[in-house]
This record gives C-alpha cells, sequence and structure tokens, in this order.
C-alpha cells in the first residue's frame, strides 16, 4: 500500500484546493508533501477527459428489486422507511474493512455502495422511493486526488445519473440526507437501525425503538421466499463452491506440507475469482478441529488419517452465498469408524432433506435428521438402552451431546438469512416453495469426553447441502459435490490420483 494516501496538506483549510467543498479535506498528519501550490491545484483541475458513462441497461435484479418494494409500501402506508446501506468501518488506523452493504438494503436496491441510504417518503398512492448516494468524487476542490477516499485513490464511483439508469431510482447527494430529511414534511418513521449511526442521531426524534425493530422483523420476512433471480445466484453460488471444494482436494498434498491456513487460502482464491468474496468465515478443521463448529482459526496441522471437515461458500458479485459442508479424509479413505460415523450423518441428512418439501413445517427436517443420529447412539451404546428409548432420548435432548447444533437454516444474502424474522414466520412455518435452507447434521466427540470410547474422541463429522423448496419436493442445489462415503473417496481419488 502507498504511504501517502492522503497528503498532509489538507490538515488545515488552506490545504484544500479552492472549490465547493463543504470542509477541509483531511489528509494523514505525517503525509510527506505540504500545501498544494496554485499552479499543481490548477493543473490537477484540468485536462481531463469525459468518463460519464451514458445509455446504461438497468442491472439484472432492478426489475425484482422494485417488486419487492412495492411490497415494502404497501406494508407501511403513510410512514417514511429508511434504509441505509452503512459505513466504512476502520480495521486499524487509517485502513478499513472491505465494505459490505447491508443485506437489507441490497435487496430492496441491488447496489452495494457504502454510506447509501434508501428513503421512502409517503404519498398519496403509495411511496415514492429515492437513493442516497456519494455522488462522483468532486474535481473542483480536489477530493478526487486529495481525499483518501476519492477517485484517484479507491476508484471511480457511479455518477448519480449513471446510478438512476442501472437502478432505476432517482438519486441525489447522500451528504445533504440528514438535512433533507429534516426538512421534508413530519411523517412517521422507520428506519433499519445500527447500520448508519450518523444518520441515525440525526432522526433520533422521529424515531421509535420499537416500530424498528418491526420494521426490521419484515424486512427480513419478505426475503424468505426467494424469486427466480435469486435462485439463479444461488445456484451460481453453490456451482463456484464445488469448485472450491474441488480445488482443496487438489491441493490437500500442499496443506498436508503446511497446515489448514493452505486449504483456507484455496478455497479463498476461488471465491475472489469467481465471486466477491467467501460468505463466511470459512471453516478448515482438520483432525479434533473438526469437533468445533466455528473454527475460523485454521491453524492446525492437515494430518493423513485424520477427517477435515470443510465449511465454506462463496459470495456471488451480488453477495448471495452458498453454504456446504463436507468432510473429508485427508489421506482419501475412511477408516471403519470413520466411516460408520460419517455414513450415520449421511442417513440423517437424507431424512432430513427428505422431509423439505412445500407445506411441511420447518422444523421436520430438522426433527427428522436428530432422529437418526439418537437412533446411532443408542445402537452404539453411548446412550443406554435400557434406560433410554428414542423418544425419551429426543424429548430430554441427550443426543445434543454430540449433535450441538441446530439441522439447518434459511439461505441467501446471509448465511444466516432472514434472521431478524418472527418465529411464527421462521422456524414455526410452513415451507413454501422458493424457500432456500440448509440441511447439515453432524456428530461430533470432543478430545476429552469421557463418555465415548477413546477411538471415538477427535472426531467430527458434518455434511451440508443448499436445498430448494420446489412445487412438489425439493432439490439439491450443490449435489455436484458427491455425498455417500463411496463417492467421495472416488471423487478424491480422480482429484488426486
Amino acid at each position: 500500500m502507498t504511504e501517502d494516501r492522503t497528503p498532509a496538506a489538507a490538515d488545515n483549510p488552506e490545504g484544500a484546493v479552492d472549490g465547493d467543498a463543504e470542509q477541509p479535506i483531511k489528509g494523514r498528519k505525517n503525509g510527506l508533501y505540504g500545501e498544494v501550490s496554485d499552479e499543481l491545484a490548477a493543473s490537477m483541475k484540468s485536462g481531463w477527459g469525459d468518463t460519464e458513462l451514458r445509455g446504461l441497461a438497468p442491472i439484472a435484479q432492478a426489475g425484482y428489486a422494485a417488486e419487492r418494494r412495492a411490497r415494502l409500501s404497501a406494508k407501511y402506508p403513510g410512514e417514511r422507511l429508511v434504509v441505509p446501506a452503512g459505513n466504512l468501518r476502520t480495521r486499524s488506523n487509517d485502513t478499513e474493512y472491505s465494505f459490505r452493504a447491508a443485506s437489507e438494503y441490497v435487496h430492496l436496491t441491488g447496489d452495494q455502495t457504502e454510506d447509501a441510504v434508501l428513503v421512502a417518503e409517503p404519498v398519496a398512492d403509495g411511496h415514492e422511493f429515492s437513493l442516497y448516494l456519494l455522488p462522483r468524487s468532486n474535481r473542483e476542490n480536489g477530493e478526487f486526488w486529495l481525499d483518501g477516499n476519492g477517485e484517484l485513490w479507491v476508484g471511480r464511483r457511479h455518477s448519480l445519473a449513471e446510478a438512476e439508469q442501472l437502478l432505476g431510482l432517482p438519486c441525489r447527494d447522500v451528504r445533504k440526507a440528514g438535512e433533507e430529511l429534516k426538512a421534508a414534511a413530519p411523517a412517521p418513521t422507520r428506519m433499519v437501525r445500527t447500520y448508519d449511526t450518523g444518520l441515525e442521531a440525526e432522526l433520533a426524534e422521529v424515531l421509535d425503538e420499537e416500530k424498528d425493530t418491526e420494521f426490521k422483523e419484515f424486512l427480513s420476512e419478505l426475503r424468505l421466499v426467494k424469486d427466480d433471480w435469486e435462485i439463479g445466484e444461488l445456484r451460481a453460488a453453490c456451482t463456484s463452491t464445488v469448485n472450491g471444494f474441488t480445488d482443496v482436494v487438489r491441493e490437500l498434498g500442499q496443506a498436508v506440507a503446511t497446515s489448514e491456513r493452505w486449504i483456507e487460502g484455496t478455497f479463498w482464491r476461488r471465491a475472489r475469482v469467481e465471486g466477491n468474496d467467501i460468505g463466511y468465515g470459512s471453516i478448515c478443521a482438520a483432525g479434533p478441529h473438526a469437533t468445533t463448529l466455528h473454527w475460523v482459526r485454521n491453524d492446525g496441522d492437515v494430518r493423513p488419517g485424520e477427517l477435515l471437515l470443510l465449511d465454506a461458500g462463496v459470495e456471488t458479485n451480488t453477495l448471495y452465498t452458498a453454504d456446504v459442508t463436507r468432510t473429508l479424509p485427508i489421506n482419501g479413505r475412511f477408516n471403519a469408524l470413520q466411516r460408520k460415523i460419517y455414513d450415520a450423518v449421511y442417513d440423517a441428512q437424507e431424512a432430513g432433506i427428505a422431509a423439505v418439501k412445500p407445506g411441511g413445517r420447518f422444523r421436520d427436517f430438522h426433527d427428522a435428521s436428530q432422529r437418526v443420529l439418537a437412533e446411532r447412539l443408542l445402537a452404539w451404546g453411548l446412550l443406554d438402552a435400557s434406560v433410554y428409548d428414542v423418544e425419551k432420548v429426543l424429548e430430554l435432548g441427550l443426543q445434543r451431546r454430540w449433535t450441538l447444533h441446530g439441522t439447518g437454516h434459511m439461505l441467501g444474502l446471509d448465511v444466516h438469512d432472514c434472521a431478524q424474522a418472527r418465529r411464527e414466520s421462521y422456524v414455526d412455518a410452513l415451507l413454501e416453495p422458493g424457500m432456500v435452507l440448509t440441511v447439515e447434521p453432524g456428530l461430533y466427540f470432543q478430545q476429552d469426553d469421557l463418555t465415548v470410547p477413546e477411538e471415538y474422541r477427535g472426531i467430527g463429522v458434518r455434511i451440508e447441502d443448499d436445498i430448494l423448496v420446489t412445487a412438489d419436493g425439493n432439490e439439491n442445489l450443490s449435489s455436484a459435490l458427491p455425498r455417500t462415503a463411496d463417492d467421495v473417496e472416488a471423487w478424491m481419488a480422480s482429484l488426486t490420483g
């Protein structure tokens, strides 16, 4: 990274180039350059070509986003609605984390830019929607080259006119959002909180916490059923994720020679080449690390004879993510105990997937999977069959010592999508065509678990796939990855020789 991202000349008002900047451009305290000369300022203002883009076609999701906004408008007649994208967050000193726009905002706009805000103003027949965005960086006051977030430092932004063509919404300068919203005719206002605390503070007098909580619940529920375009994006995410798993198997030799970090980096490379990023921190858990559900340190050894639990998903450039897990024998072959445990988890997943169908309860796939796991734990003698039958085990939740987590969740823009939805609309609801969820049973035997035979300790197995509810059942979107123990071994052999 270049050292002088912003020159020290901008540390005081005199450091800013003449223009209409509302406040001085702030630079690095210890930058190497002093004040900007009049001659340099004049040079930087002139001699630039016209790069405005014209005649742009709307983005693929623009029409779908408009339909979602129409449903939002119908829900809240007479109320102003504010949905921010969020702001950059500092990682350290003057570097920021990569920006990822809020899912509520992306779902309603298709846009992904920082600091943006979607506003719906109530009118007689519904709402007028507009976007507040950062315009292109200013060439008159030198922002484009003096400011650390200017065009020459971080890249070109779309102009407001370009954004209007792409998104199908009128666009305004977000730096005036607070002022314009406060000056508008008063109306009951709901806002998605925490993403833009500055704007939230400016609107504090007209916000109500209870109403805002309900607003976020509704926006979560708006994403429960995916439209055709969203399903296409999730298919693409699964395809790229399959490619990432294939890359990992091909490079297992390098992982054995290094660590779990090689696996993490290998999958991440595919995610960045074919999508935006990983959809969540990859779990690259080898050996006993597989018994830690969210092992993301990924700093352990990769040893032949043990298992690798890889839980990873590619996030598309439109921010839809896959979420897939496979448990792989590092040397390409399961031993007898590993296969026994793997087969139990596979059978549990098969039972769970079979329960995913329209009109079924969301809970059905979880209950079906847990029943299979409870039966195996009893059959193996890990639960005392002379004391408990399957029904009692499930009633008391005794299988959870070794299964721990729920068997799946909604999937979409977030890996745990629709998380703020009401229980009656999610876990206690019926499944509908267009819903996409994961089915991911697992068994985990901790290294220090004295209630199981020693040979079980340190073995963790999870199998996870992304399942679309269809009109007549379901479709496994990640089915291109082998699942049975035999198929996994054959697939690995075909890739590693």
